[in-house]
C-alpha cells in the first residue's frame, strides 16, 4: 500500500488520522481499534509466550537428558540460542519496516513458529530420528539416545523458533499499542497502561506453559511437550486472523527508522556543515538522543545477565531437591519457574492501582516514580535475588555433604523445594520494576519514527545479557576444571553455583550505583 494514502484520502467524522482500516479507508474510532483489537493482539502474544516457553523453560532438562550434553555445555547453549532470539529483532526489522508492515510480520513469524514447532515435534516423537529406534512422544527423557539427524533437526529447529520469536517482538507489542489512538483523551489513557497489561498476559501465557508443558515433558514424552504449544499457535494465529476487520493500520511517509537512523550517522559524522538544512537537523537530534539512551542501556546487560540463570541453573538445583507435594504429586523443577510469573501477575495490579497512587502524593508525578526510579529499583531487587539464590545454594551443599549425597548426583537431598521459591519470587518483583520500566523507557524516550528501533534496542539488551552469560559460563567453566571440579560440575552437590552467584551479586551491585 502506498505510504501517503492514508493521508490523501477524504477524512469522514471520527476516522483516526493517518490510520487506515483493512480495505485501505478510513478508520473509524467507533469500529476499529481499542481494547477490542488489542486483545486479539494480545491473544496471539500470549500464545507465542506459551510456545517459546514451552521449549525455554524446559531447555536445559531436555539438553543435559535425551542429547546427553553437560551442564556448563548446555546453559551456553541455551543461553546463545536466547541471545540470537533477542538479537535477531534488529535485522528482522529492517525488513518488516521496509516491505512487510507489522501486521504481515506478525502473521509470517506465527506462520513460521508452527513450523518450527512442529519440526520439534517430529525430531523428538518419530523413530526414524533416534539410533535406537525409540519413540519419546510418550517416553520419558533418558529413554531414547539421540542420532545425528535428531540433533541436526533439533537445532535447525530451534534457531528458526529464534527467528519466528524476532518477528513477534517488537511488532506485535507495536501493532497492539498502534491500536490506541494517543491524541484521543479517553484512548490515551488506556494507551499509558497497555504496558502493564500486556507484560500481565505475556506472564500469564508463560505461567500456564510452565506449569502443563514441563510436567507432561517431565513425565510423559517429549514429543507431546512440544506439541501441545504448537496447536496452541496455531489456535492463536487463526484467532488474531479474526481481527483483521477491527485492527487499525498506522501508515507513514517517513522512511524506515533504520535508513533514517543510518543517514543520521553520515550527517553526524561529515560534520557541521551538512547540519544546516532543517531536515538533517531534525536527523541529528533522533541519533543523539538515541545516543544517550546508551548508558542506561549499558548499565542494564548485567540485570540480562542474571535474568538468563532462572531458566537453566535454577531448574537443574530444584532437580536435586525433594519435590513431593503429598505421596503422589512430584513438582517438575522447571515448573518452579511459575513463581516468577505468578509473582508477575499477582503484583503488577498492585503496582497499577496501589503504589501509583500512592507514590503519586509525594512525588506529584502521574506515573508515581519515574523510569528510571522504577528500573534501578529493579536492579536493587535483582541484587537480593541473586544474594538469596548464593546463600540457599550454600546450604544446598551443606545439605549434601551432611546425608553423606555428595556423590550422588541424582538422588534427592532432605531439602525441600520451597527453599527455592523466595529467589523466584524476587526475580518476579524485580521485572515488574525492572523489566516493564525498561520497556516504557526505551519507548517512551525515543522519537515517534523511532520507536519500533526503540523497543528493538530494549530486546538487544537481553541478547547481549544472554551472550555475555554464555561467555562468561564457559570462561568460568575452563578456568575452575583446571583446579579441581568446575563450578558448574555435572554433579552439582560438587559444583559451586554459590560462589557464581555471589559474583553476579557483585556485577549487578556496581552497575545498580549508575542509576
Amino acid at each position: 500500500m502506498d505510504a501517503t494514502r492514508a493521508l490523501l484520502l477524504p477524512q469522514t467524522d471520527g476516522a483516526v488520522p493517518g490510520v487506515v482500516d483493512f480495505r485501505g479507508g478510513p478508520a473509524p474510532h467507533a469500529s476499529t481499534g481499542r481494547w477490542s483489537a488489542a486483545m486479539f493482539v494480545l491473544g496471539v502474544e500470549i500464545a507465542e509466550r506459551f510456545a517459546y516457553h514451552g521449549v525455554s523453560a524446559n531447555f536445559i532438562s531436555y539438553l543435559t537428558g535425551p542429547l546427553g550434553e553437560s551442564t556448563a555445555g548446555a546453559a551456553a547453549a541455551i543461553n546463545a540460542w536466547s541471545g540470537v532470539a533477542t538479537m535477531l529483532p534488529l535485522l528482522v526489522a529492517c525488513v518488516a519496516d521496509a516491505w512487510l508492515g507489522r501486521f504481515r510480520t506478525i502473521v509470517l513469524a506465527s506462520v513460521l513458529f508452527v513450523v518450527s514447532m512442529g519440526m520439534l515435534t517430529l525430531s523428538s516423537a518419530l523413530p526414524v530420528f533416534h539410533s535406537d529406534g525409540c519413540t519419546s512422544f510418550t517416553s520419558l527423557s533418558g529413554a531414547c539416545s539421540p542420532s545425528p539427524v535428531q540433533v541436526t533437526i533439533f537445532y535447525v529447529s530451534l534457531y528458526l523458533v529464534a527467528l519466528a520469536e524476532a518477528g513477534h517482538k517488537p511488532w506485535a507489542q507495536a501493532f497492539g499499542t498502534d491500536q490506541f489512538d494517543q491524541h484521543h483523551p479517553e484512548e490515551s489513557v488506556s494507551r499509558s497502561s497497555f504496558f502493564n497489561w500486556w507484560y500481565f498476559g505475556m506472564c500469564s501465557g508463560t505461567a500456564a506453559t510452565t506449569m502443563a508443558s514441563s510436567y507432561i515433558q517431565d513425565n510423559i514424552g517429549w514429543g507431546l511437550g512440544f506439541g501441545i504449544p504448537c496447536l496452541v499457535m496455531v489456535f492463536a494465529l487463526a484467532m488474531f486472523l479474526l481481527g483483521t476487520r477491527r485492527y487499525r493500520y498506522y501508515t507513514s511517509t517517513q522512511s524506515s527508522p533504520f535508513a533514517r537512523l543510518a543517514r543520521a550517522f553520515v550527517t553526524l559524522l561529515k560534520g557541521s556543515k551538512s547540519s544546516q538544512c532543517a531536515k538533517q537537523a531534525v536527523l541529528l537530534r533522533e541519533v543523539r538522543g538515541l545516543l544517550r539512551l546508551f548508558p542506561i542501556w549499558a548499565t542494564c546487560i548485567i540485570y540480562a545477565l542474571i535474568f538468563s540463570q532462572s531458566s537453566t541453573f535454577f531448574t537443574k538445583q530444584a532437580a536435586t531437591l525433594d519435590r513431593w507435594i503429598g505421596a503422589t504429586f512430584r513438582v517438575p523443577p522447571a515448573a518452579l519457574q511459575t513463581f516468577i510469573s505468578l509473582t508477575i501477575i499477582t503484583f503488577i495490579p498492585v503496582y497499577d492501582r496501589l503504589f501509583v497512587p500512592a507514590a503519586r502524593r509525594f512525588t506529584r508525578l502521574s506515573s508515581g516514580i519515574t523510569m528510571l526510579q522504577r528500573i534501578g529499583t529493579g536492579l536493587v531487587l535483582a541484587l537480593v535475588a541473586m544474594v538469596v539464590a548464593a546463600l540457599v545454594e550454600a546450604r544446598r551443599l551443606g545439605g549434601a555433604r551432611e546425608a553423606g549425597l555428595v556423590d550422588d548426583p541424582k538422588a534427592a537431598l532432605p531439602m525441600s523445594l520451597w527453599w527455592m521459591v523466595p529467589q523466584y519470587v524476587l526475580f518476579g518483583l524485580s521485572d515488574v520494576f525492572a523489566m516493564i520500566g525498561l520497556q516504557e523507557f526505551f519507548y517512551d524516550q525515543v522519537p515517534d519514527a523511532l520507536r519500533s528501533l526503540g523497543l528493538a534496542f530494549f530486546l538487544n539488551i537481553f541478547g547481549v545479557g544472554h551472550f555475555l552469560s554464555s561467555f562468561l559460563i564457559s570462561a568460568i567453566d575452563g578456568a575452575t576444571k583446571k583446579g579441581g571440579a568446575s563450578w558448574f560440575s555435572n554433579n552439582l552437590n560438587r559444583a559451586h553455583l554459590d560462589y557464581f552467584y555471589w559474583l553476579l551479586a557483585g556485577l549487578i551491585q556496581r552497575n545498580a550505583g549508575g542509576l
